[in-house]
């Protein structure tokens, strides 16, 4: 009897476990296969994919889309990386925004909204990251994939006891080989991330891109945020957009590539190319370690008490009061200080001028929302939206 009683104990125990195995599957299955819809705005004129640049990633997770404005004007081109940390979600949105709504009057612009589309279809074991947000729009809710800083481990595996980049050789934390921001320049034969570092240094090659921005968001427990990191080939570019833009708009600061730290877009691709890299952060309050509840809210608001707390004590690197950093005034930051840099570059370098046209102001995309920036799919043809 009590053998009997063992059995049955044992029995649904193991099939809570098959129930709970089963709908984890079914979840993550969920997630990494969801495509997010992207409406081509009118200033869009081709799109091409990443593995056209480089034959090992074509159709490989990582063979992300490449959106093309082209104005038909001669001039220069823009690249314009986001979502290289898929966890860093003001980057991507504000990279679909100036998808949907950007005209381009001189020069081209290219777009990547999911640069290491392999880091959006995980999120950070452990965590609990939510797997999916939405963004309220004026005809409903749009839905976006949360990711991981890193590449999927599924499709990147294994990882290396210690990471060594190349070609510097210097060594860093073994996830590093899944950090996109670690791998530049990349190398045709690495990890995915390397191959896909790679591939975006022969677009910019065969492209030739004028000016690289690579889109970031930071915790604010991290000292680089805020603010413009820029390679030396672009830094009267970033220290004129960051004096004007602080002193009419909002805050932002500025800061040179450092020369000894390896594999950063900032300091690669202006080193092992002819185009000049600024990246660009904003506060995202979601990363902090101190945070409470790690959920969607927190992600879109940017409000927390716990972090909040921390300022007070002085642990952090950029302030925070009871309003947060909303995804709205994040999104808005990423867009304004991209047309502000742009702007100042065609001054700079009027043989390679890139002019937008099209964009909301800062106040307008922080009044609106960014949902307002976002185009009914259902209401344009097929052959004007494409799927990330």
């Amino acid at each position: 009897m009590k053998a009997n009683r063992e059995w049955i104990i044992k029995g649904i125990a193991l099939a809570v476990w098959i129930g709970i195995l089963i709908s984890s599957g079914i979840a993550f299955a969920q997630h990494r296969q969801y495509k997010e819809t992207v409406v081509l705005g009118e200033g869009v004129t081709q799109v091409k994919t990443l593995g056209d640049y480089f034959e090992p990633i074509k159709g490989t997770t990582n063979d992300c889309n490449i959106y093309i404005l082209d104005s038909g004007v001669p001039g220069g081109t823009l690249l314009i990386m986001a979502a290289v940390h898929a966890e860093e979600p003001a980057t991507n949105l504000a990279a679909q925004l100036i998808v949907e709504n950007a005209g381009v009057t001189t020069g081209r612009v290219l777009v990547a909204i999911h640069e290491n589309r392999s880091a959006s279809t995980v999120t950070r074991p452990g965590d609990a990251y939510p797997q999916f947000y939405t963004v309220k729009t004026e005809w409903g809710e749009k839905k976006f994939r949360m990711g991981d800083r890193w590449a999927n481990p599924l499709d990147s595996w294994p990882d290396p006891e210690t990471y060594v980049h190349y070609p510097s050789g210097q060594m860093l934390a073994y996830m590093d080989t899944r950090n996109m921001n670690r791998t530049w320049p990349g190398r045709a034969n690495g990890s995915l991330a390397e191959q896909t570092s790679y591939a975006f240094m022969r677009l910019i090659e065969q492209e030739n891109v004028s000016l690289t921005i690579d889109l970031h968001e930071a915790e604010l427990e991290y000292p680089i945020i805020g603010t413009i990191v820029a390679h030396q080939g672009a830094l009267n570019v970033a220290a004129m957009a960051s004096m004007m833009l602080t002193a009419q708009e909002f805050p932002i600061g500025m800061e040179i590539s450092p020369l000894a730290l390896h594999g950063l877009s900032h300091r690669e691709i202006g080193d092992y190319s002819n185009s000049p890299c600024i990246l660009l952060e904003s506060p995202e309050p979601f990363l902090d370690r101190v945070r409470g509840v790690t959920d969607e809210a927190l992600l879109l608001t940017g409000k927390d008490e716990f972090v909040m707390k921390a300022g007070e004590k002085g642990l952090l690197y950029w302030p925070i009061d009871e309003n947060g950093w909303s995804i709205d005034i994040r999104v808005a930051r990423h867009v304004r200080t991209v047309e502000k840099l742009t702007e100042l570059w065609t001054r700079f370098h009027a043989d390679t001028a890139m002019v937008f046209s099209g964009l909301p102001s800062y106040e307008e995309m922080v009044d609106n929302g960014v949902g307002h920036y976002f185009t009914d799919p259902a209401t344009v043809s097929a052959n004007r939206l494409a799927f990330e």
